[in-house]
């Protein structure tokens, strides 16, 4: 793999790669708790929700053009109290991983998470052996502050769900101490 890639922001004319990249997660692995990999029309409809609201989905691409991963944030929960909390995520291509392409797209997207005014950062990390998931975020700065005990069915396994959280300012506006 050559080291010359780029890291944009999402368009819907990515939806089709994104879809792409997703599916296998979705089809062989845990870290997502979705069942049937969402089709192209479905991806776009994701992103467009996301960069409707002015907040950030972004690609990593290989120089040719390969999708790497992508990574999006959106407000935790649809509630006003939430609007400065955003959930974050990230997926990258089969073959791709423990490249430094996670890292680089989660720094990238907290930069443009803040800009787009949020100031706390959730991750629902699927399944609880996911351990690289778990210590990328880790290494980002959050903090494991949660559990839930066997919420998800996937693979006739109950899972786990590790919750994460990495707060950038308090309330008044002040860094964390």
């Amino acid at each position: 793999m050559s080291s010359i890639s780029r890291i944009r922001p999402a368009t819907i004319a990515d939806a089709a790669l994104c879809a792409a990249l997703y599916a296998p997660h979705v089809r062989a692995g845990t870290g997502t708790f979705e069942i049937e990999p969402p089709d192209a029309i479905e991806m776009a409809a994701r992103i467009d929700r996301i960069l409707s609201r002015g907040w950030p989905w972004l690609v990593r691409e290989a120089a040719d053009g390969r999708l790497l991963g992508f990574a999006y944030a959106g407000q935790f929960r649809d509630r006003a109290a939430y609007v400065r909390t955003a959930e974050t995520s990230v997926y990258v291509a089969e073959g791709e991983t423990g490249r430094g392409h996670g890292r680089a797209l989660m720094e990238a997207l907290l930069d443009a998470a803040r800009r787009a005014g949020f100031r706390t950062f959730v991750a629902v990390v699927g399944h609880s052996a996911n351990l690289a998931s778990v210590a990328l975020h880790r290494s980002l700065g959050f903090r494991e502050v949660g559990r839930l005990a066997r919420v998800g069915e996937k693979f006739g396994r109950r899972l786990d769900v590790v919750i994460m959280q990495r707060d950038d300012c308090t309330g008044d506006g002040q860094q964390p101490g």
